[in-house]
């Protein structure tokens, strides 16, 4: 049951990652927002694993090409799945956006199903179909006749993409066959640290000002990949120990800190369909689970 603390410490280390990314996408690009989750995360990835083979005896891992192209998928999508959220915090308020991005969990339950064998029972499918109806009402908040198509499906991108490296990743810690601590610090490292250079290489040529932008504001920024680091080394560690499906599930509790960091910090207000969405969406990943 080491999953369920590992999960809990990566909902509460990952809302307050979005709160900061939120804070950060007023002055800076998404692109740079991006990049501030992982800048500074590799040397702290090094070290973690630095200590852990300090600490408790492992093998070196054996890197296959399997391994590999998990790890560049995970990456990419990855990437793709914070722009994407960072764009959501421009459309919509710091809560709806982690909201809409949380139908990871309701499409990771689908994607499994379909492509890793995890098939799901009639209560499951009515999970999805509860998630389903949580972001309907999220991404319409004033009536269901006006559509927000542009948060609808910038929500449902981003919550496909986080799906889909969630699986990756697990699928990559598998394959090495080391105790799970070691197996998890070796992917968390590897996809950080990719991650990382494709942006640099990306921005220095595109955008050479965000890395600027970003130098200006090293607190903010050392605060978002800080907790970037410890939230994907919950998240890791809890999917190389359990399922995706269950792991994103328990993961929901993230709402609940989101909700508390939106009212206090940011004042922003939510409706009661608002509340509403967001009960409905942990609802759903519930029936996912017990079914």
């Amino acid at each position: 049951m080491l999953w369920i603390p590992f999960t809990i410490f990566a909902a509460f280390m990952q809302s307050w990652r979005n709160a900061f990314q939120k804070h950060l996408s007023r002055d800076v690009s998404s692109a740079g927002v991006t990049l501030a989750r992982f800048i500074y995360a590799s040397p702290l990835a090094v070290i973690y694993l630095i200590l852990l083979y300090h600490f408790g005896e492992a093998e070196a891992p054996e890197f296959t090409g399997k391994y590999w192209l998990f790890i560049v998928l995970a990456s990419l999508v990855q990437i793709a799945a914070t722009v994407l959220m960072v764009m959501l915090f421009r459309l919509r308020n710091y809560a709806m956006g982690v909201g809409l991005a949380k139908s990871e969990a309701v499409i990771a339950a689908i994607l499994g199903a379909l492509f890793f064998s995890a098939f799901l029972t009639p209560l499951a499918w009515l999970g999805v179909l509860i998630g389903s109806v949580a972001i309907w009402l999220m991404a319409n908040p004033a009536s269901f006749k006006e559509i927000s198509l542009p948060t609808l499906f910038t929500g449902l991108a981003s919550g496909l993409c986080f799906a889909l490296t969630t699986l990756w990743v697990r699928e990559a810690s598998l394959l090495l066959g080391l105790p799970f601590l070691h197996s998890a610090a070796w992917v968390l490292l590897c996809v950080i640290s990719l991650q990382t250079l494709i942006l640099l290489v990306w921005i220095t040529i595109k955008d050479p000002l965000t890395l600027k932008a970003l130098w200006l504001r090293p607190k903010l920024t050392l605060a978002i990949s800080v907790c970037s680091f410890f939230g994907s080394l919950g998240w890791f560690t809890a999917m190389s120990l359990e399922t995706v499906a269950m792991v994103k599930t328990l993961g929901q509790i993230e709402i609940l800190f989101t909700l508390m960091i939106s009212a206090r910090w940011f004042q922003e207000s939510l409706t009661r369909r608002d509340l509403i969405g967001l009960l409905l969406i942990v609802v759903g990943a519930i029936c996912v689970i017990v079914a």
